[in-house]
């Protein structure tokens, strides 16, 4: 069934569980549903729409022409060329906006350039699942701090450590699954593991010494560089099979002003992104007082909803995208009718997301959410941390969101833990974790996807080859989170 349709039926059912079994009043339940649909809109849906609007841009102007041949001059293994655009530039975004974009733009680059559709949105969300925690300059992790009272950096390093496993196994699974097989592994593992170490190391230690805000940015940048360093240096083995289908136009076409200018929108991205972050205060802090703050949920305790005007993601995207297209010779006319255009393409994806965002205020408020929990912490008693990851990856399904699912377990993780005399800090780390694991098959992230690459009611059947991921990371999360403190390593 086409995503849309399904999450639009799961929302009819969620309403109706809530006011018939939950007892929500009427109106508290249709208030929850506005509070998701006004949530989605503002800034899920706006940076996703940014996203694919940047990538149509490049696809207008002809821009991605020359991006697929300085890619490819890298490297023509759709190999390498996976770990250099979903693992490290998709580390990258996921680190500096979060919100789709780490699914959205690689997995379209990677279908620009002729990968499969299908394989190259499991392959991004896969990747996507260990950086959740860093995502978006840090947010979830500093939200976790903001709720339990916790340290940050100690939250922070436990969530390097935990995720450590899953996040080496990530670029190995990534290559098997974008090559269909183990086969894809061949002549590459060295290249693999020194790809993954580029990244891991350096996440670990900004993740354990600095702080949740520049694990992703650092590993990511430290990881691309040493991709391109080890493709171009290094004569890696080359084998038909894996050679990309197309490499565009090639580089003697092209000059060091006419690559910058292809490139100009995500540099424009990465500047913005980076300079109105809580990096850089003295802008972040003026550009986020532009904001509005609404309540809508007629219950108890309703969340309080900020709308940032100017610095969110979707807007600093959609600056960056309009000034390199200008740069890059497409009218303003021109573009606003190609933002219309991709408005119009995506309205399916935008009602998938609403009602996504609908169900999971609902389940919220109603405390369906909590009435699962509180289940699973009945049943475990003292083997919670078995799934203490599995219920974060419960909420990340719901929500979509690691800041979400923070604020709906974060909590309990810590309460529970302080029950049964586990380190709190290591519960809400996995958490964390569980969440990002949550988020690969959540139906907005798969929703992004398909948007992104045009398989618009193909959700199934991406649903389908990622959920086996997902029950895996799950797995070894719930172990790694159980038996390292039984064997004295945290």
């Amino acid at each position: 069934m086409p995503g849309y349709r399904a999450c639009l039926i799961a929302f009819v059912i969620t309403f109706a569980l809530g006011v018939a079994v939950w007892h929500m009043p009427v109106i508290n339940a249709a208030t929850a549903a506005l509070e998701g649909i006004c949530n989605a809109l503002w800034p899920i849906i706006i940076v996703i729409l940014a996203a694919l609007y940047t990538y149509n841009l490049t696809l207008e102007t002809k821009a991605m022409d020359a991006i697929k041949a300085m890619l490819a001059s890298v490297s023509t293994d759709k190999r390498v060329l996976t770990l250099l655009i979903a693992f490290g530039f998709g580390n990258f975004m996921e680190g500096m906006a979060g919100f789709g974009t780490a699914v959205a733009i690689p997995a379209g680059i990677l279908v620009g350039l002729g990968f499969d559709p299908l394989l190259s949105i499991v392959t991004c969300l896969i990747i996507n699942s260990a950086p959740t925690a860093f995502g978006s300059v840090g947010v979830p992790t500093t939200t976790m701090a903001n709720i339990t009272g916790l340290d940050v950096v100690a939250i922070s390093g436990k969530v390097a450590l935990i995720q450590a496993v899953i996040q080496f196994i990530i670029p190995f699974l990534a290559v098997i699954v974008i090559s269909k097989g183990l086969k894809g592994l061949k002549g590459l593992v060295p290249f693999i593991l020194i790809v993954d170490l580029a990244f891991m190391v350096p996440q670990f230690f900004a993740a354990t010494f600095i702080g949740p805000d520049l694990p992703n940015i650092i590993g990511a940048i430290i990881c691309m560089l040493v991709i391109i360093f080890v493709s171009l240096k290094f004569n890696l083995k080359k084998y038909d099979e894996f050679e990309v289908p197309q490499s565009g136009p090639g580089l003697k076409e092209l000059n060091i002003p006419s690559m910058l200018n292809a490139w100009l929108p995500f540099i424009f991205i990465f500047v913005f992104l980076l300079c109105t972050s809580k990096l850089v205060p003295f802008i972040n802090a003026p550009l986020s007082s532009i904001k509005t703050q609404a309540q809508f949920y007629t219950g108890e305790n309703p969340a309080t909803l900020t709308f940032y005007w100017i610095n969110t993601p979707g807007v600093l995207i959609l600056i960056a995208a309009f000034i390199g297209g200008i740069s890059q010779g497409c009218s303003v006319k021109a573009q606003f009718k190609l933002l219309g255009k991709t408005i119009k393409n995506n309205v399916k994806t935008m009602l998938t997301i609403c009602s996504v965002l609908a169900v999971a205020k609902i389940m919220g408020y109603s405390g369906m959410i909590s009435d699962i929990a509180a289940v699973l912490v009945a049943l475990a008693g003292p083997y919670f941390p078995l799934i203490s990851p599995l219920i974060g990856t419960i909420g990340g399904f719901v929500t979509g969101s690691g800041t979400s699912t923070t604020a709906l377990f974060g909590a309990l993780q810590v309460e529970t833990a302080k029950a049964i005399g586990a380190e709190p800090i290591w519960l809400a780390a996995a958490n964390l974790m569980g969440a990002g694991i949550g988020k690969m098959i959540c139906p907005q992230s798969i929703a992004i996807g398909t948007a992104a690459v045009g398989l618009d009611g193909a959700e199934s059947q991406v649903l389908s080859k990622a959920v086996i991921y997902t029950v895996i990371f799950a797995v070894i999360g719930g172990l790694i989170c159980y038996f390292l403190p039984i064997i004295g390593l945290v």
